[in-house]
Order: structure tokens, then sequence, then C-alpha cells
């Protein structure tokens, strides 16, 4: 069974407003279990709490994530009996659009929050990770606007225009 965990954090500075009070789905929150840490902390969080065994981390500012390339990372996790499944785009790869076993994954995230690492993919390292490529991606998100990320009030107008 997978689990989607929707990543709200963050200043949101250029949005001028809290990016996740946006129309939220009315999901309950939950919040860091370890304050202050940014997103390296929300993912632990949101992996700490869940109680499957894949967890889908997306963040709340991607409107277009990818349903279908969730899919096919779940059953790739299961296939290939890896750690993390993340896709990678032209900007990187992308922490905020993938799946991850929190069993594995929990204890190599605090042990990089204990070393005082903050990256996002600084315990990578420590647990089995496939990363998708681009070419790989490309047939779950034809229009490539999964890993779109809303930062301002005209990026959010641009979005809902196009979710019409």
């Amino acid at each position: 069974m997978l689990t989607i965990s929707i990543q709200a954090g963050g200043q949101s500075s250029r949005m001028g407003q809290d990016k996740a009070l946006k129309p939220f789905l009315g999901l309950p929150l939950f919040p860091d279990l370890k304050p202050g840490r940014g997103a390296l902390g929300g993912l632990y969080t949101a992996l700490a709490s869940a109680s499957c065994d894949v967890v889908g981390v997306v963040a709340c500012d991607m409107p277009f994530a990818s349903i279908t390339l969730f899919e096919h990372m779940y059953r790739l996790i299961v296939q290939e009996a890896a750690d993390v499944i993340i896709p990678e785009s032209a900007e990187g790869l992308e922490p905020l659009h993938a799946v991850y076993r929190p069993g594995t994954c929990v204890p190599a995230i605090e042990a990089a929050i204990a070393a005082n690492q903050w990256k996002a993919v600084a315990w990578f390292p420590q647990v089995k990770v496939r990363v998708l490529k681009p070419d790989e991606v490309k047939p779950f998100d034809p229009a490539s606007l999964a890993f779109w990320n809303l930062n301002t009030p005209d990026e959010f107008a641009e979005a809902e225009r196009r979710a019409i």
C-alpha cells in the first residue's frame, strides 16, 4: 500500500502568504517532529508519521504532480527492492516527488539530522536509491509539469488557468 504525504512548509516569501494555506484539501496536518530542519525535517516527519511500508512525498506547491508517475515508482520500489525511487529532472533530483520506504529511510535521516546535515538527499548514501532519468519520467509526465512548483501569485494564477 502507498501513502501520499503532501509536504507543506517553508517561508513562502515570494508567494506573499503561506502556500500551504492555499486551498489544501482539508487533510490532517502534522507539525514537524524536528522543527527548523527545513525540507529534511519535513521529509523525516512524513516518513516517521506514516503507517504504510511505502510513502510517496510531494510538495504542496506542485499542483501537477503525476499520480501515474507515483504508481510507476511504487511498482519499481517493490520490484527492485529499493529504499528510494526518485525522479531526476533538468533541475536535478526531485526529493519532493519521490517514494520512500520509511523502515530503512527514517534511521538514515535521523543519522543525517544528528550529523547536522541539511540537504534533503544527504542521507542517500546510506540506503538503496534508484534514480529515474528524465527519459524514464517523460511517459508519465508528457506535459513536463509534474515538478513545476509555484512560488508567486502569478504562477499560482497560471496553474489555476492550466487546471481548467
